[in-house]
């Protein structure tokens, strides 16, 4: 990716499951105690690289993690993320409620994408709105950094697409985990911190 030839129309921040559920202190995961403080931190950081995005013509992107309902409004949990997280009930992660939305301080989102796997490619619409908007730079935070993030990026690379990884705008359950998966993302994407993105989309 070379930094002088970033178009802000076609760049757009992708935030993968910054969500009520996942962050928020009322959320799902913070009633089941899967909290994070690293995850917590999250927000406020990315907030200036999506409000310097913005101002520049830039798109905001929300990935969104759900969990599809089924007969009763029971939803569909896949068998690994049952036995990781028991704790995920009726209701969390549903289409169109609170705990589905993205953070408040993070809205609005230009594009939203639900996502039922780690990657927010898969069996989705990201790719053809991304191509509809004339998108080819993305810039990716949000969670995980090993899961969420990782496979949406790398779905990305595969796709041709320019990508940014903002090193302290993604976060894990681990730092270990954390940082050994950015170490990784860095050989496909551009490591870079959310100052330096708020940096330079200011300079654009």
């Amino acid at each position: 990716m070379s930094l002088h030839e970033i178009d802000p129309a076609r760049t757009a921040l992708i935030i993968v499951d910054l969500q009520n559920d996942f962050v928020h202190p009322d959320g799902a995961y913070a009633r089941g105690g899967a909290k994070s403080e690293a995850i917590a931190a999250l927000p406020a950081r990315v907030k200036p690289v999506a409000d310097a995005l913005r101002v520049k013509g830039g798109w905001v992107v929300s990935t969104q993690f759900t969990l599809v309902p089924g007969k009763g409004g029971e939803p569909f949990i896949s068998p690994h993320l049952k036995e990781l997280r028991p704790f995920l009930a009726k209701g969390d992660f549903c289409p169109g409620a609170w705990g589905h939305q993205l953070l408040d301080e993070l809205q609005p989102a230009d594009l939203s994408v639900e996502k039922v796997a780690y990657s927010a490619f898969f069996m989705s619409r990201l790719e053809w709105v991304l191509k509809k908007a004339g998108i080819d730079t993305l810039f990716f935070c949000g969670i995980v950094t090993n899961g969420g993030v990782a496979s949406t990026l790398r779905d990305a690379h595969v796709r041709d697409f320019a990508t940014a990884i903002l090193t302290d705008g993604c976060g894990a359950f681990r730092q270990t985990t954390h940082e050994t998966a950015i170490a990784d993302l860095s050989t496909i994407a551009k490591p870079m911190t959310c100052a330096e993105a708020t940096a330079l989309f200011e300079s654009l």
